[in-house]
This record gives structure tokens, sequence and C-alpha cells, in this order.
């Protein structure tokens, strides 16, 4: 397999990148190379590698290799396909809804609330629904935080309580009126058949029936969460992979202060 698809030594910086026709780029500008990974429910061997294939033309691949593949057990079989897309998207016409605002530091953000809120901030997070997952909640939250972020609970003006994994909807809401929570942090990784975004959608509900929903900065994030996906769903922000506590610290203290919370 070209290893073009990790390095940029063989583009020609002379040629100019036309932004309006931006392609894939594997081994050469512009030469549409992509590398796709799935699952076949079928035995390893020739016939199943020749099925990648043809699976691979349908997906649109031009010339497909099947760089990689692996029998899991008996019945199903990992493949690596190698190709060529001919499409390309006009890069100019991309326009993303994103958190915007500025990222402040553990420190500017407690400096922002003492001189705009006046008080400390309450915070609830919790991974909700049957997910058992806690590592998100748990970088976001945690004092340790991860990746050299510190997490809320180490914030000097805010009080931060995590309620860790497969809490229901409604012990969230119960807790959160309990609190009189500022600020609700929700947590989504398990995804198969879309169950995050019924879950997601039913705590709102509940947060409406109990006529809380505008008196709360409500945030949810997870590996398939963006934040259009999020407002669509009636939240105040969504956060995908990458974003840490300060992240969603400075939109929380933010979010409060334009709508005067």
């Amino acid at each position: 397999m070209s290893s073009g698809l990790y390095s940029k030594t063989q583009v020609n910086l002379d040629e100019k990148i036309d932004l309006r026709k931006i392609k894939p780029y594997g081994d050469t500008l512009n030469d549409g190379k992509v590398q796709v990974s799935f699952t076949l429910p079928v035995e390893d061997g020739d016939q199943a590698v020749e099925a990648a294939k043809l699976l691979a033309k349908k997906m649109g691949l031009e010339d497909p290799l099947v760089a990689h593949h692996k029998a899991l057990d008996k019945e199903f079989t990992f493949f690596v396909v190698y190709g060529s897309v001919g499409h390309c998207v006009n890069y100019e016409d991309i326009h993303v809804e994103a958190v915007g605002g500025e990222v402040l530091s553990m420190e500017e953000v407690s400096a922002f609330i003492k001189e705009h809120i006046g008080r400390k901030i309450r915070v609830l997070g919790a991974s909700t629904g049957t997910d058992a997952h806690t590592v998100g909640i748990d970088a976001i939250m945690n004092m340790k935080g991860f990746a050299g972020h510190y997490g809320l609970e180490r914030y000097e003006m805010l009080e931060a309580l995590n309620m860790g994994s497969q809490v229901t909807n409604e012990e969230f809401v119960e807790k959160a009126l309990a609190l009189n929570a500022d600020v609700l942090l929700v947590s989504q990784t398990v995804t198969q058949k879309n169950v995050h975004i019924d879950n997601l959608v039913h705590l709102v509900e509940l947060l409406e029936a109990e006529g809380i929903r505008d008196k709360v900065v409500l945030i949810c994030g997870g590996p398939r969460i963006s934040h259009e996906l999020a407002k669509e769903l009636g939240y105040d922000a969504g956060f995908g992979p990458g974003k840490y506590a300060d992240d969603v610290a400075s939109f929380a203290v933010h979010e409060m202060v334009r709508r005067g919370l």
C-alpha cells in the first residue's frame, strides 16, 4: 500500500490548489486516493475478497485493491480497501455550524464567572440512558481531566457533580431540580441504531415538561455528536471528539451571561 496517504513529500508545491475542486490526496495531488475499512458477514477467502472489491466499486472506488483482509471468526471478515474516487467538493461553499466564542483557560473561566455572574455555577453531568461508558463524561468532569486539560471539578467557581453512567433521564432531571443546576452535560457513546438520538430527545422533552429547559444550559457530547446535530435536537451546544473541559466551560459561562441566567 502506498505511504502517500500519510505524507506530503510528493505534492508539487508549485501547483496551485483549486479550493473549488478538492479531492482526496494519496500519492500525488488530486489523485483521489482513499482507504476504507468494513466488515462483511462472510468467511475469509478469495470469494470474500472479490465481494469486497465489488462492493468498493459500487461505493464509487475506481480500481479498488483489497490491501488487507482478516477473519474475525468463521463467518465474518474485516477488509481494508485502497482505491480512487472521481468526486470532488467545493470547499469554498462549505459552511459548518460550530460552537463559537473565545475559549478561556481554567483560571480565565473562574475570573469571568466572578466578574459577570458573581456566584458559583452548578454543573451536573452524566452518561444517560443505557450507556455504560464514562470515558467521555469523566474527561470533562473529573478533576484530573484528560490530555492536560483539567476537568470541571477542579474549577474554582464551579460546583460539578458527575453522576456516572446508566443514569436514566428521569433520575438526571430529578437531580437537576434538586441541585437547581445551571448547566447540564450529557455524554452519549453508544450510538447503534441511533439510540443516542432517541435518548437525547427524550431528555429535552422531560426538561420541557418540568418547565426548566430554558433555565439551564444544556450540552451534549460524544463521538457522533456535532454542534449542528445538538442544535437540531434542542440542545444549546454539542461537542465531539477533540474537545475538552475548557471548551465546554467557556461556552457554558458565555451562554449563561448571554441569556441572563
